[in-house]
């Protein structure tokens, strides 16, 4: 069975200089117990992979707000103005990524890919210091994977194997994310002892804890 730990017991994991994935499409389906602990924790110079830095009052963005990033990994920042203001002032570094070409590159590096090539960002600042190679007569970058060391991702329902459900719109994110690092925690809302395997998204094999929220 999967360990259950708590929200605190998972961000003692996390060190200095980490890099994290969260889950989470501006703050829905994103583990928010897992990021007050990390806040909590006060941990510094990490890099975050993420759909968006969210909003200052939740998620992530609450680790932005307490300048816990060197760099972030987004393809979006516009609903938190703390991450501008980092940016602008130096001490936060920000990629931007268009939103498919991020979600490949965590998906490239969660099964193993080396990269891959796509015709998003040709011509454009997004396009500075990448390969360009030309397929059937079309531009395309080169993008290399993403990878962490920790994937902390939101689901509806749990079950004590580690198995997952995702509900609506917080899919988003979370099922490409439990690929792409060493160490997978899942926080959920609701833990049973076991899952139809018809409902199971994320399989119990690539989750190693789980944080529960129905306690």
């Amino acid at each position: 069975m999967t360990k259950i730990i708590t929200a605190d017991e998972a961000a003692a994991m996390v060190n200095d200089g980490d890099i994290i994935l969260v889950g989470g499409f501006l703050a829905v389906g994103s583990p928010e117990a897992i990021c007050d602990a990390l806040v909590h924790r006060n941990v510094k110079n990490l890099t975050l992979i993420c759909n968006d830095t969210g909003w200052p009052e939740r998620g992530v963005g609450k680790l932005i707000v307490n300048k816990q990033f060197k760099k972030v990994y987004a393809s979006h920042l516009g609903t938190n103005r703390e991450t501008g203001k980092q940016m602008s002032s130096g001490e936060l570094e920000v990629e931007l990524n268009p939103q498919g070409t991020l979600i490949e590159r965590i998906r490239a590096g969660g099964i193993g890919l080396g990269g891959f090539y796509t015709p998003t960002g040709v011509g454009t600042p997004v396009a500075e210091g990448k390969e360009v190679r030309v397929f059937n007569n079309r531009e395309m970058l080169l993008e290399t994977p993403l990878r962490g060391k920790f994937a902390f991702i939101k689901a509806f329902i749990g079950d004590k194997f580690g198995n997952l459900r995702y509900q609506a719109t917080g899919r988003n994110f979370n099922p490409e994310i439990a690929f792409a690092a060493d160490t997978v925690v899942a926080e959920v809302d609701h833990l049973i002892d076991f899952m139809d395997p018809d409902d199971v998204i994320t399989p119990g094999v690539l989750v190693d804890y789980i944080v529960r929220r129905d306690i």
